[in-house]
């Protein structure tokens, strides 16, 4: 039984996309994040960069226990532990790895800065939100033009597509019209259309606020301020 930490969000997902389609059974351990459940000594135990999604697994190499912490590395270490959604031949696994690191690199940080500069940053700084507006749309066309001959990142459905899926949802909060992208918007429906997919996402969605981002001052400090950066 895997221990999976995490709080509904696009990293959390890329997790248990892989584990509903899978079926590897894991149980769910709430990390509030608004909340602050990041900072805790039990949790920098398994994260030491307190963020979440984090893993233990009781049956790691060796028949060892092991904990995992970054989405990116979660997903590859699932992928060797179970032999899915990463292939073996050589080539075709840094394909794979290369669309991985696409995600990890600029998907994920540059749509989450435009998430944060365009719904949660008390000043509306023009300058920030049209760079990472701008950066989001890049990203975007970069993957329509990948899909142009294949149905997935890599051609058959993998890791790499389980690590960026997650963040495409909220295009609109980008500023990215998807009526632009038919590509992408294809790979979105053929995602969305597999089963693992709602299950995957329903995980701890009754835990999610009615919008997102900080819900209160306080929470607002734990996500962006002081507290984020306080020596532990």
């Amino acid at each position: 039984m895997i221990d999976l930490y995490m709080w509904p969000t696009p990293n959390a997902h890329k997790v248990t996309l892989f584990l509903e389609e899978t079926g590897l059974p894991y149980r769910t351990h709430a990390i509030n994040i608004g909340a602050g459940d990041q900072f805790t000594p039990q949790f920098l135990a398994i994260s030491p960069n307190n963020k979440m999604p984090a893993i233990v697994d009781p049956d790691g190499p060796n028949g060892q226990p092991i904990s995992v912490f970054e989405s990116g590395a979660i997903l590859i270490y699932l992928a060797d532990k179970t032999g899915r959604f990463m292939p073996t031949a050589a080539r075709a696994r840094y394909d794979v790895l290369q669309w991985l690191m696409f995600q990890m690199a600029s998907v994920g940080p540059m749509l989450g800065q435009a998430h944060h500069f365009r719904d949660y940053a008390p000043e509306k700084l023009s300058y920030a939100i049209d760079r990472y507006t701008n950066e989001s749309r890049r990203i975007y066309n970069v993957l329509e033009k990948r899909l142009a001959d294949r149905d997935y990142v890599a051609g058959e459905y993998s890791i790499a597509d389980m690590a960026i899926f997650p963040w495409f949802p909220h295009y609109e909060r980008q500023g990215v019209d998807l009526g632009e992208l038919p590509r992408v918007k294809r790979w979105m429906d053929a995602i969305n259309a597999r089963p693992a997919t709602s299950r995957a996402l329903a995980v701890m969605a009754d835990r999610r606020p009615p919008r997102p981002g900080p819900q209160n001052d306080e929470q607002r400090e734990i996500l962006f301020g002081k507290k984020q950066f306080q020596k532990r």
